[in-house]
Parts: C-alpha cells; sequence; structure tokens
C-alpha cells in the first residue's frame, strides 16, 4: 500500500528511510541515493529504481520513501496548471526564480511515476511518501546528487532544528486552487504529501 505520509511521521524512528534524488537519463551519475543510515551513492535511474523496489520488499516495517520530484500537482479555478507557490517561487540573490511542477519538474515526475507504479506492482508492503525539495541554488558548480540526499536526510533526523523546513500539503496552494497526487494520471491516489525543502549552501 502506497500512501502519503504525514508530518507528524518525520522522525528517524526505525531509520526505514530512503531518500531519492531523480535524475532520468543514461548519465551513470544522474541519481542520488540514501538508505537509512548507509553512505549516498549515486547512480543510474535503473539500477537506483530496483534498489528502492527491493528494499521495500524487503522491508518489515513502512517505508518512508523521499523522492526528490514533484509528487503534487496544483490547478487554479479554470483547471489549468499553476505553480505551488509555497515552494517553487523564491527570490534568490534578489531575483525572483521558479521551477514549476509543469516546466523544470515534469521530467523527474515522469521517472518518480515509474517508480511507484513499480512499487505497487511488486509488493503490497506500506510505503509512505514525502517529497524532497532541493532547489534554487547558485548555479555555480555540478549539481551533486549526494549532497542533496544528505541534506534531506538532516531534515528527518532533527526535525525540531528543521522545522520551517517541513511544509504541509495545505500550504503548497492558495484557497482557489486544487492540489491532487501527481500519480492519479497513472490510477493511484496517493494523496499529496508535506513537503521536505532545503537550499543548499551558497558557494563563496
Amino acid at each position: 500500500m502506497i500512501k502519503a505520509g504525514t508530518q507528524e511521521q518525520i522522525t528517524w524512528g526505525d531509520r526505514n528511510w530512503i531518500f531519492f534524488d531523480v535524475g532520468f537519463s543514461a548519465d551513470k551519475y544522474s541519481s542520488g541515493l540514501l538508505i537509512g543510515d548507509d553512505k549516498p551513492s549515486q547512480l543510474q535511474f535503473g539500477e537506483a529504481k530496483s534498489r528502492i523496489v527491493q528494499h521495500v520488499k524487503d522491508a518489515t516495517s513502512p517505508t518512508k520513501l523521499v523522492i526528490e520530484a514533484p509528487l503534487s500537482v496544483c490547478f487554479n479555478k479554470n483547471n489549468n496548471p499553476t505553480g505551488r507557490l509555497k515552494i517553487e517561487k523564491e527570490s534568490v540573490g534578489g531575483k525572483t526564480k521558479t521551477r514549476y511542477w509543469h516546466n523544470e519538474g515534469c521530467r523527474v515526475m515522469v521517472a518518480a511515476l515509474y517508480l511507484v507504479r513499480q512499487i505497487a506492482d511488486a509488493t503490497t508492503n506500506e510505503v509512505c511518501l514525502f517529497e524532497g525539495f532541493v532547489s534554487f541554488k547558485d548555479g555555480k558548480g555540478k549539481s551533486n546528487h549526494r549532497a542533496d540526499v544528505l541534506l534531506l536526510r538532516e531534515v528527518v533526523q532533527r526535525p525540531e532544528q528543521f522545522a520551517n523546513c517541513i511544509i504541509g500539503p495545505d500550504k503548497l496552494c492558495g484557497p482557489d486552487e486544487r492540489i491532487v497526487s501527481a500519480f492519479n494520471v497513472c490510477g493511484i491516489d496517493c494523496g499529496v504529501p508535506p513537503v521536505i525543502k532545503r537550499q543548499p549552501p551558497r558557494t563563496a
């Protein structure tokens, strides 16, 4: 069973957590994967997906899965796609930057759909989904997928310290907008998970 996690579940607990920074390309360094207390790895999408599915199948407790990709989508009152402004629009260095789910986020969202569909087909073990959002980088260096999953794990290990990095689903869109699970399109309504948002340190 796959369902949205809750803010109350963001605790280290039995450490059955997976952090996945999705990369959807043939590049062998495109994805970052971190399971529990392990060290992070950089992998191709296919290998990372296989490891995640096998971990969920073998798990003896609910697996909490953080995917760094849009796991919910927002529409305005005219049913047109609109940004989740609480997390996808930000002022950085005096400039307004956006990373809307329906623009930059679409490729990794498709990757997340393939992953969740395969988990659903492979096992009935419980999975609680959380969205990771590590964005608005300064653009001065290459993406560091290992660093991104470590940033997300820090929040789960110390949620009291990083309380401002946890955004509930009710805060993602405005009152006249509609937010739904991104997985509705593949027949899996997981609900809308909370978002764990981190911003990487600025490069000097």
